[in-house]
């Protein structure tokens, strides 16, 4: 199954983006890296490569991120990762719940999931 990273700056968004996208593909495997290490702010690469190798089964991993240095770190983390990783270009939230649900499809694939979670770019909130 492909697994998936949420990225965050924050440990507790991280975690609750997880948590809601688990509602929606309760066997899905979603491992959060949010904030550092000293349980402030921001983004490591140590611990987004660790969540990286806690959601690899062989099938791939895809990382949601959030932005700025998210999306550098999650970069560097792909770049020392023996895994094959993808970041999705989409909003964390919605991404996440897309990905999840493709995630635990029997014939998902890292391009599948990747591509759920990008059709998340096009939601709208209002008509």
């Amino acid at each position: 199954m492909v697994g998936l990273v949420v990225v965050s700056h924050s440990a507790k968004a991280a975690e609750g983006i997880c948590e809601v996208a688990a509602q929606m593909a309760t066997d899905a495997n979603i491992e959060p890296a949010g904030g550092e290490g000293d349980g402030g702010l921001g983004t490591s690469v140590d611990r987004i490569s660790a969540a990286i190798d806690a959601a690899d089964d062989g099938d791939g991993v895809v990382l949601l991120v959030d932005l700025g240095s998210a999306v550098m770190n999650a970069e560097l983390a792909v770049e020392t990762s023996d895994a094959d990783v993808r970041i999705a270009d989409a909003p964390v939230l919605e991404a996440a719940v897309n990905a999840a649900v493709e995630a635990t499809s029997k014939k998902a694939t890292l391009d599948s999931v990747v591509a759920a979670a990008e059709e998340a770019r096009d939601y709208r909130k209002l008509n």
